[in-house]
């Protein structure tokens, strides 16, 4: 996918899109994210159009709001920790626009070039990131990893893979999967589907740990709420088998060449829709060489 910016200097923000390497020379069925999990599971047609098709989608300023974001969340923890203040995340934004439109100069399309509006953008970067400050104080945190890419090959050769925003390790060893959310926190109705992505990366982490993460961590910085979940070995091994029936149904789709729209709420935002047959569209030619999501060597 070549329209969710990446993040600045690092990988696709999607790690769908991160070329993986065969895993202890393996060759490996198929890869998923949980993000290409989500669309195939919201509308098979927008999974074709992502993974298949690969078509271009424009950014947009809250999606690239969660890159910045992120970024200066990255940055932060470089720091010693007396210097991680709300002061000092402030002036970390604009350097880290800065860094993304040298990555993916396409954003700058976003707004006019007045200023105007950028400037009311960047401001909501910094509130962002000042409602982080009143969640936890990074100056008393020392995370193992930040932006870690992790995957893991299945007994039936599918390959997960994803970027897990932060895991912290307690004296003990217990691990905490952290992840940031720069938009309001959902109804009770959805947590399972966000919660879906953490179970993913604590069984990703269990296989090639040996340890189940003893919480699991969601940080909206929306609305400055927090979920937090302690995952149990038997969820975990339901994950896994989700996933196995999604890419079991991602490879008959792709045998027969059919992924069907699912039209719902999330069309509205769908940059797909003036070719979506559920909307009087027609969707290009099917690729002929693209028959699965898999690893290629590294670039």
């Amino acid at each position: 996918m070549t329209t969710t910016p990446a993040r600045a200097g690092i990988e696709p923000a999607d790690p769908a899109e991160r070329r993986g390497t065969r895993v202890d020379g393996v060759e490996v069925l198929g890869a998923l994210s949980p993000s290409r999990v989500g669309d195939f599971l919201s509308c098979p047609l927008l999974y074709r159009f992502r993974t298949v098709d690969r078509l271009p989608e424009p950014a947009s300023p809250a999606a690239v709001r969660g890159t910045v974001v992120h970024r200066v969340l990255e940055q932060l923890f470089d720091l010693p920790a007396a210097e991680r203040t709300p002061e000092v995340a402030d002036t970390m934004v604009l350097p880290a626009w800065e860094e993304l439109q040298e990555v993916e100069p396409a954003v700058t399309e976003m707004f006019p070039a007045d200023g105007e509006e950028i400037a009311a953008w960047l401001l909501s970067c910094r509130t962002t990131l000042a409602r982080y400050f009143a969640l936890e104080d990074p100056r008393r945190l020392e995370p193992a990893d930040r932006e870690l890419y992790v995957e893991s090959l299945t007994d039936t050769k599918l390959l997960l893979r994803g970027v897990i925003d932060r895991v912290d390790v307690a004296p003990d060893g217990a691990i905490r999967i952290v992840d940031y959310k720069t938009g309001n926190a959902v109804s009770e109705m959805f947590e399972a589907k966000v919660l879906f992505q953490l179970k993913f990366y604590a069984l990703v982490l269990w296989r090639t740990r040996g340890v189940v993460p003893k919480m699991l961590q969601l940080i909206y910085l929306g609305d400055g709420q927090v979920l937090r979940y302690e995952p149990e070995e038997r969820e975990l091994l339901a994950t896994e088998r989700k996933v196995q029936a999604v890419w079991d149904a991602i490879r008959a789709a792709t045998e027969r060449r059919e992924f069907e729209p699912r039209p719902g709420s999330g069309c509205k935002w769908c940059a797909h829709t003036a070719i979506c047959p559920a909307w009087g569209g027609t969707p290009p030619p099917y690729p002929p060489d693209r028959v699965r999501e898999s690893p290629a060597p590294p670039e």
